[in-house]
């Protein structure tokens, strides 16, 4: 049988900002993750332009985008675990070689 294949947790992209520009730029610490280095210019142009939703479009629309896919990551990786489960159970539920008719039947 084949082996089960391990599934690798945390995010495949990297960690980009510091946790001293981080912490300069006032990131909350919910915040802190691998697309903190989008937020950072995000909020320095919504506190440039007061926070107009118009005005920093782009930015947000490539934070909100990473984001989207680190949330697909984590859907996929936790999709891997389940389904990994669900074949630890499988074959936990299948009997051993157990003959229908014992061989004191058959004597």
């Amino acid at each position: 049988m084949a082996e089960l294949e391990e599934v690798k947790l945390g995010s495949s992209k990297p960690m980009i900002a510091t946790q001293e520009e981080m912490v300069e730029a006032k990131v909350p610490i919910p915040y802190r993750d691998q697309c903190a280095h989008l937020l950072i210019p995000l909020n320095k142009c919504r506190s440039a332009e007061f926070f107009l939703p118009w005005k920093c479009e782009s930015e947000r629309h490539t934070y909100e985008k990473c984001e989207y896919e680190l949330v697909m990551e984590r859907l996929l990786q936790m999709q891997k675990i389940r389904e990994r489960e669900e074949r630890l159970k499988q074959k936990q539920k299948q009997p051993a070689d157990v003959p229908l008719i014992p061989s004191t039947a058959n004597a």
